[in-house]
């Protein structure tokens, strides 16, 4: 069975939200003008053949619906909330710097694994990440030798995906091994899967 090859790496464009805002899971909307700007330059982009995926907050799916109104001939963005962006529970639409410090002490004690405003972990986001390329890894019904999957989604999603890549058997051991870079609003990174992830198919199909 073959499988993708690479993988494209899509953060959302601008959100409308004040900075020093903690968001994460919060369903804000992207700012109209960001979104035509990353969908007219993602929409000439992206190659003829590929699968299309999308977080299901909107200020992805806003990206997605643009790319396709100007690429008609592309298909169907699947919904995959697997892609949306970490939960910070409690912290959400919170300003950063009005969240308590000793929150932030506890979650740098088990960076991994504590769920900083109590709804998702570190670790529950890479499983999910984890979960989400495998079984996007696996064509549909016509969809054999299609080389290149979309991900329309978040920077906390492409983070992990990063970890995935560089320490695939360990969780980050403190804030200071979680990966920085992500794309801008609105512009994206490709991954080589052969290159990044050799072991996926062996590990996960």
């Amino acid at each position: 069975m073959s499988r993708a090859r690479r993988l494209w790496l899509v953060r959302h464009p601008r959100p409308l939200v004040e900075p020093g805002i903690c968001y994460g899971v919060s369903d804000l909307p992207a700012d109209p003008l960001d979104t035509v700007r990353a969908a007219q330059a993602l929409a000439g982009a992206l190659p003829a053949r590929c699968r299309l995926f999308v977080s299901a907050l909107r200020r992805a799916q806003q990206l997605a619906q643009a790319v396709q109104a100007l690429r008609p001939e592309l298909p169907v963005a699947r919904v995959e909330p697997r892609l949306n962006e970490i939960d910070f529970g409690c912290w959400e639409m919170q300003a950063w710097d009005g969240i308590e410090r000793s929150a932030f002490d506890a979650w740098t004690a088990d960076f991994a694994r504590h769920r900083f405003g109590g709804r998702e972990s570190v670790a529950e986001l890479l499983q999910r990440v984890e979960a989400a390329l495998a079984q996007a890894l696996v064509p549909g019904p016509g969809e054999e030798g299609v080389a290149d999957l979309v991900w329309i989604t978040h920077a906390g999603v492409i983070r992990a995906l990063a970890h995935l890549q560089a320490c695939p058997d360990r969780l980050p051991a403190t804030a200071g091994h979680w990966p920085r870079e992500a794309p801008a609003f609105g512009q994206w990174r490709i991954v080589d899967l052969d290159q990044c992830f050799p072991l996926l198919p062996r590990v996960f199909l």
